[in-house]
């Protein structure tokens, strides 16, 4: 069904689950992973967290910056701003410099939690029920850049704080910039993707996406990944796109008919990962030539990008679980479950593991759905690992550590 435009200590059970890449029903014993420990905040954490020494920094939607302790879980210090703090943050130096809601970038010292510098954009606001992030910002040969939802891309003074250039789109930004050969590469909602020299903010090229009948703008939700001389993101117009670096002509693109490609991909030997939103699935394609190498099938959305830890990708759903994946193969290894997934998860599916009879996603009473999915502590945090703890938050507002 289509989106209206307006609106490791272990316990062991089995899984089964249908394999596209294979094709055959088998049965595959997992383990869950061992939770060190879990953080409460106010409200929904769907920033991604960074780490630095013996911090771990992650904002969340009750309006704070968080810096906890990554061994012990402890609270360093918090900064509220006045907004929801759904971008995540970068630490340079002894900053850490994030977005909020209320339209200011924020630059703080890392250990003290205090304010250095304070940028305000002309105001952020919330494209739909499923915009859920804000652009995180990108430092690079001392300047910070980040998008606004006033439609611009800014560059910032690293020191000050204060605007170098700006760059006005046709929409909301809220991907997050990445840069490559002084060229700062972003997203926007208004379906282009563009390329902007990183010194003047002038236009190097940019590209429209091709639209849907659904979503004829084909917004650009979340960030691209540069690998090589190719830039590969998704677009709200079902594709998966791979551009060339240098002049934005396309190289391949694969529609996934019916969902949208939020999540950005990840690189890893050759191939591109990503999961979709309303086909629920995740995918292992060529980079080179976007042909699927496999396909694992799941019950809900993956928004957040797919991490590697040691030889296991690693990625969050919105059915409040985490999956452990052979990148080879598309096996799922292990899984982590949220407890208020547990608890909840018959609020949602049924004995089979697909959906209730009485839950449309999608219907008159779309929003009080979507409000039941988060309540399983959906995980649309991309994780962070340190080589030992694994590191991500979810819809109710928990912080977790992981043990593998």
């Amino acid at each position: 069904m289509k989106r209206k435009n307006a609106p490791f200590h272990t316990s062991v059970f089995l899984l089964l689950l249908i394999c596209t890449c294979c094709g055959t029903l088998s049965t595959i014993a997992q383990t869950q992973a061992k939770m060190a420990w879990k953080f409460p905040t106010g409200a929904a954490i769907h920033s991604s967290p960074v780490s630095n020494g013996n911090m771990v920094y992650f904002g969340s939607g009750d309006q704070h910056l968080y810096a906890l302790d990554k061994h012990s879980g402890k609270m360093k210090w918090k900064f509220k701003t006045s907004g929801e703090v759904h971008s995540s943050p970068v630490i340079n130096e002894q900053r850490v410099i994030f977005s909020s809601g209320d339209g200011a970038v924020y630059a703080l010292d890392k250990n003290s939690g205090q304010l250095i510098w304070k940028f305000k954009t002309n105001g952020e606001k919330k494209y739909d029920t499923w915009d859920y992030y804000l652009s995180s910002p990108l430092v690079d040969d001392q300047f910070v850049y980040i998008g606004s939802g006033d439609s611009s891309i800014y560059a910032l003074e690293l020191n000050s704080g204060k605007k170098q250039w700006a760059y006005k789109t046709g929409g909301s930004v809220h991907a997050d910039p990445v840069i490559k050969d002084k060229t700062v590469l972003v997203g926007s909602y208004d379906g282009f993707f563009y390329a902007l020299d990183s010194k003047s903010g002038s236009l190097k090229w940019k590209f429209k996406t091709v639209g849907d009948q659904s979503f004829p703008k084909g917004e650009v939700q979340k960030a691209a990944i540069v690998q090589d001389s190719t830039v590969f993101f998704g677009s709200r117009d079902y594709n998966i796109y791979a551009l060339d670096l240098k002049t934005g002509t396309g190289k391949w693109n694969r529609k996934e008919i019916g969902s949208w490609i939020i999540a950005s991909p990840l690189f890893y030997k050759g191939n591109v990962y990503f999961g979709t939103s309303d086909t629920h699935r995740f995918y292992a394609m060529n980079a080179r030539s976007g042909t699927i190498k496999w396909t694992l099938p799941l019950n809900m959305r993956v928004y957040g990008a797919a991490i590697m830890v040691g030889n296991e990708l690693v990625f969050g759903c919105f059915n409040g679980k985490v999956y452990f994946v052979d990148p080879e193969t598309g096996k799922v290894n292990s899984t982590f479950q949220t407890e208020e997934s547990k608890s909840r998860y018959a609020s949602i599916y049924d004995a089979t593991d697909h959906f209730r009879k009485d839950i449309s996603l999608y219907g008159n009473d779309y929003i009080e759905v979507e409000k039941k999915i988060l309540a399983l502590g959906s995980i649309l945090s991309t994780p962070l690992t340190d080589g030992r703890m694994l590191y991500f938050g979810d819809s109710n507002g928990f912080f977790y550590a992981l043990e593998k």
